[in-house]
């Protein structure tokens, strides 16, 4: 199996004049870089609320820090609204907002490529994940997870619409070329159960999608409802009937730093129990899915206001 990973910033002074001196000039200069420093700081989330530190939870901070990947209609994306403004949405983001309200904790997003966003949340970037996450063996590795708050439908396989009915059984896929996002388990799936397959890996699912719209990939490998989100929003693209064949899906959790430095797990886990008891969720996916026909493509560096 062939597997391609493609990854993805003297002035001359008259003496005589001595009206400035070069020190002063410097300091002078210094300091208002400092202040403006401060004043774009604060980072303004999809439910109005600002923060001017980027970094996690402190001890008694009142917010939390999301770290996602807002190009995986309708779990996380972003939008315009109707003054033009980017929006975070999806079910994860509802529920993400959900929980913070329950700790009591104002919420702040931070987006990020898939694939370095457990690294980050190890680093202290983030206070959690959430992203359609699987708790897999690797990750539990190096993150701890939450209980389960949701599960999809099973994967399916994107495909162009003009040859969906040729890829009957996961056999005609081989010699194919299959996306999947990196670092996910869709690789996974690829790889065992596409073995005839060559493997192409992207960071973004919107690049792996275009991928397939230009003829680059014969396939794409996604999560169930994020791959009926595209063949519903697009004529030229469907599922293939090869995807009855593909496994069940894994629930989804919340990822903390190792060993839950910041003790969060408890009020995370207590906030989900409320929020299925009380079967939000299924109103995060009605909001979700009447906002991801205004999704839009996004890199990991964009972010909402």
């Amino acid at each position: 199996m062939k597997i391609h990973f493609v990854s993805r910033y003297y002035t001359r002074w008259n003496a005589q004049k001595g009206a400035f001196n070069m020190k002063k000039y410097i300091a002078l200069t210094l300091a208002l870089l400092m202040s403006l420093s401060l004043m774009a700081c604060g980072s303004k989330t999809d439910n109005g609320s600002t923060d001017a530190d980027g970094s996690g939870d402190q001890e008694g901070s009142n917010t939390l820090v999301l770290g996602t990947s807002a190009d995986y209609a309708p779990f996380e994306f972003m939008y315009a609204d109707e003054s033009g403004t980017m929006q975070y949405a999806g079910i994860d983001i509802s529920a993400a907002q959900y929980i913070a309200d329950e700790m009591g904790k104002k919420l702040q997003i931070e987006n990020m490529s898939f694939d370095y966003l457990l690294t980050s949340l190890a680093k202290g970037d983030y206070d959690i994940v959430m992203a359609a996450m699987e708790a897999t063996p690797e990750r539990l590795a190096s993150a701890d997870f939450s209980d389960p708050y949701y599960t999809d439908i099973p994967p399916m396989i994107l495909v162009k619409a003009d040859n969906a009915a040729q890829y009957a059984t996961l056999a005609d896929f081989d010699g194919k070329s299959v996306g999947a996002q990196a670092a996910t388990t869709k690789e996974t799936v690829v790889t065992d159960q596409l073995p005839g397959a060559n493997l192409v890996s992207l960071s973004l699912v919107t690049d792996l999608v275009n991928e397939l719209v230009y003829g680059k990939v014969d396939a794409v490998v996604l999560d169930g409802a994020v791959a009926q989100e595209y063949a519903e929003t697009n004529p030229d693209l469907a599922i293939a009937p090869a995807s009855s064949e593909l496994g069940e899906a894994q629930p989804y959790c919340i990822a903390v730093a190792k060993g839950d430095p910041k003790g969060l797990l408890p009020a995370i886990n207590e906030a989900i129990a409320k929020m299925q008891s009380e079967n939000k969720l299924a109103d995060f996916i009605t909001a979700a899915n009447e906002l991801s026909g205004k999704a839009v493509d996004v890199s990991a560096d964009d972010s909402a206001a």
